[in-house]
């Protein structure tokens, strides 16, 4: 199943650059050993088509099945559903159910998917004891889409309580309508909002488009091709993005806690630290800390999470990160949103389409074939 647009060419050898503000350095200029950590990948349930989740109540994980069910991992696998969205959205091209979320206090879910027009769509549900009130559905946000590809999907609660959503750039290839640099479109974005200060939502007053005539206030950053899962690093708070590529690179971007937002990560003047199809770089562009190239075996970033469980010492602090057509778990270290070394964990989660963060830190593998696992000591 083809979550993401990708590129044809899949052969050769994943090469690694790492940057910081302009600064980007090589692989050739550090030691980076192949393996840090001892991990396994220990198969806990089995879904169908699971495609993302969430840490929630209790200390229970929410899983998210892409044709719009959702359910609950236990010790014995995954519960019976909980809420089934399955008659409003559509598993054509790469739409679904793409991205669900908790808030802080557990008091309401909410649920990203394209609904049968293709529209993204964000919906919340109160909770009350743990469970999802169907009575009290409401629709947060929409976003019309021109193609039925690079919906990004992902919503994440940030440290600071608001809401953010991931869009992708309206899809087909190559950005035609540049909504990548349009800041007339969320398309291309991540937002931030809150969705508890106003009917439907309230622009959160330090959003860094605010009061720009020429820009949508909803906008944190931009710049984006298809943001396929942001997380925030539950340690220090800083953002990070798996953006995937169109032709030749992947890349992952970070923006530090105390960002004021605004980054523009350069998609599509730029596919990572590189021109794209002779575009100039922009002056403010943010280029990606990380990237490979589509040499390899991979073709499509899966964002992940930096560790931040007890189970795994040696990896703790470090961006644990796939692809969907490698299959292969690594991670990065990275020092003040610099990547100092890159490892290969020695697991490979088949075709891997998304990464959950249980209440613990501890961390699960989605594979669109439907296993779900958690990433163990060896």
């Amino acid at each position: 199943m083809n979550v993401r647009t990708r590129s044809t060419a899949i052969i050769g050898t994943i090469c690694l650059v790492a940057s910081l503000a302009l600064t980007t350095a090589s692989a050739d200029e550090r030691t980076v050993p192949r393996q840090s950590a001892e991990v396994a990948l220990k198969q806990v349930a089995t879904a169908k088509n699971p495609v993302a989740g969430t840490a929630g109540p209790g200390g229970t994980v929410w899983i998210a099945e892409r044709a719009g069910t959702v359910r609950v991992l236990d010790g014995q696998g995954l519960g019976e559903t909980v809420l089934d969205i399955s008659g409003d959205t559509t598993t054509d091209g790469e739409r679904g159910l793409l991205g669900i979320a908790f808030d802080k206090e557990f008091a309401h879910f909410y649920v990203s998917f394209t609904n049968l027009e293709g529209t993204s769509t964000v919906d919340e549900f109160a909770v009350r004891d743990g469970k999802i009130q169907p009575d009290t559905r409401r629709t947060v946000l929409t976003q019309t889409q021109p193609y039925a590809n690079h919906n990004g999907g992902d919503i994440q609660f940030g440290p600071d309580g608001y809401l953010y959503i991931a869009l992708g750039d309206g899809g087909a290839g190559g950005d035609p309508h540049d909504n990548g640099q349009n800041l007339d479109t969320l398309l291309g974005k991540v937002l931030r909002i809150d969705p508890s200060g106003g009917d439907p939502y309230a622009i959160p007053p330090d959003n860094p488009f605010v009061g720009d005539p020429n820009a949508k206030d909803e906008i944190w950053a931009y710049g984006l091709r298809n943001p396929w899962r942001f997380s925030f690093d539950s340690g220090t708070g800083d953002m990070l993005i798996g953006d995937v590529g169109q032709n030749e690179w992947e890349e992952i971007d970070w923006a530090p806690a105390n960002s004021k937002g605004g980054e523009n990560y350069g998609w599509s003047d730029m596919e990572g630290t590189h021109p794209f199809r002779g575009g100039t770089e922009p002056a403010n562009h943010v280029p990606p800390v990380y990237e490979y190239d589509r040499n390899g075996p991979g073709c499509s970033v899966t964002g992940g999470y930096v560790y931040r469980g007890d189970a795994i010492p040696a990896l703790q602090g470090q961006y644990v990160f796939s692809d969907y057509c490698d299959g292969t778990v690594r991670a990065l270290r990275m020092e003040n949103g610099k990547v100092t070394g890159q490892s290969d964990l020695g697991v490979n989660g088949g075709e891997v389409v998304s990464f959950v963060q249980g209440g613990d830190g501890e961390l699960y593998v989605l594979a669109i074939g439907g296993t779900v696992s958690r990433l163990d000591p060896a």
